[in-house]
């Protein structure tokens, strides 16, 4: 018996740690794939609701198309990439840079926000690409922008940005 209530209390500690942070469903992809990340928002800010939710998108994520989401608006802001990218045999120098949703999220409500992305071959198979965003309420936010020292563990941080793990690239055409 003391086994398991040890184990729910692990449980649950886990649990709600995890859901005090804004992370991805998905949180690795191959190298060279089209990736469709799955932001989790799990709260708002001191019990108030989330008005505007903004994503930045790391260089070497290229072609990013932000998925509708009812009742929300979504503004897509474009830049230059460092470098020209290859996409399916058209050079791709610019592209979205950040996606902000704007509605609103109760706070006793849970709801996730998505994007499609290409990640390309640039981006180092074995490290982790992070994701900052920014959720906005009426009187203030969270920024979920730290992102780790190398080595350092992202649970160790008070607001870590989402972070995707780039595996090994698979052999097969990916789109």
């Amino acid at each position: 018996m003391k086994i398991i209530l040890t184990t729910v209390a692990a449980l649950a500690v886990t649990t709600s740690s995890a859901f005090a942070h804004v992370n991805f469903e998905t949180r690795e992809a191959k190298q060279g794939s089209t990736y469709l990340g799955t932001l989790g928002i799990g709260h708002g800010c001191e019990g108030q609701a989330t008005l505007k939710v903004r994503l930045q998108i790391p260089e070497g994520v290229i072609a990013v198309k932000p998925v509708p989401k009812a009742g929300w608006s979504i503004e897509i802001i474009k830049g230059a990439y460092e470098k020209t990218y290859d996409y399916y045999g058209t050079p791709m120098s610019e592209g979205p840079k950040e996606l902000i949703w704007t509605g609103a999220l109760s706070d006793a409500h849970f709801d996730q926000f998505s994007f499609r992305g290409k990640l390309t071959d640039t981006l180092e198979a074995g490290k982790t690409v992070y994701f900052p965003v920014v959720q906005e309420c009426a009187d203030g936010a969270h920024k979920w922008v730290e992102i780790p020292a190398e080595g350092q563990d992202p649970h160790d941080l008070d607001e870590p940005a989402p972070g995707l793990m780039i595996t090994e690239p698979s052999h097969s055409h990916d789109h």
